[in-house]
């Protein structure tokens, strides 16, 4: 009767570590992501906390890859709801999703070189806040910005890429070289021209219904600071 039993015995203490591994990886692991699938920010304060927490946790190598499956693609193809939305720079290296840490419908991007308020990109971001909900609009600039960096020398360019000039130049002080400040010039710029630019998004700001913030992402450390519009 002893001999029979340890084997059983052994087989249940496999199986009750294998259950509480089980548990760990389904349970607790996945209870990040299930919070941030659960409730969406309702006001500007809480989109812009929750794009700042993400860009912590990536900094800190925390990530939870929120709302980045196959299942959650399927539950927002019929309609998207995107908390935030962006102006950021087509530089392959500022991945808005990635270092914010959110996942498929939470973010609105519209990415062009420079992060530039052309028409085009106005109108995307009025689209984004007025019809589609974005609480909150981030011009994001970045570090070593080529379009900016172009625009500050003034060097002549192949094809059209110094139709950028024209919208980065009143930003920024071609006397003063220093790119830091060129980068953190242009994103002011550019924030002024989506408010005074836009009826829509002057009206969204004016009603409390909108927050309209600038930032810089370290293409070092990953952190995006925010600055002062």
């Amino acid at each position: 009767m002893h001999g029979d039993f340890a084997p059983s015995r052994r087989t249940f203490l496999r199986g009750a570590a294998a259950v509480g591994a089980g548990v760990l990886a389904g349970g607790l692991g996945s209870r990040p992501e299930a919070a941030f699938a659960d409730a969406a920010p309702t006001t500007p304060d809480e989109a812009l906390r929750r794009i700042l927490d993400g860009n912590r946790r990536f900094i800190e190598g925390k990530i939870t890859a929120p709302n980045r499956n196959l299942a959650h693609l399927k539950e927002v193809a019929p309609q998207q709801k995107p908390f935030a939305a962006f102006l950021g720079c087509a530089d392959s290296r500022v991945p808005v999703e990635i270092i914010f840490d959110q996942g498929f419908g939470d973010v609105f991007v519209t990415r062009v070189a420079g992060n530039v308020a052309s028409a085009e990109e106005i109108a995307s971001l009025e689209f984004g806040t007025l019809v589609l909900g974005a609480k909150v609009i981030v011009v994001l600039g970045h570090s070593g910005c080529g379009a900016v960096k172009a625009a500050l020398e003034g060097a002549e360019v192949p094809g059209q890429i110094s139709t950028l000039y024209r919208l980065i130049a009143p930003g920024i002080d071609r006397q003063n070289k220093d790119l830091d400040v060129a980068i953190a010039a242009n994103v002011r710029q550019q924030a002024k021209v989506l408010r005074d630019g836009s009826t829509v998004i002057s009206g969204l700001l004016r009603d409390g219904k909108l927050k309209l913030v600038g930032g810089v992402y370290d293409l070092s450390s990953g952190k995006v600071t925010l600055i002062d519009l």
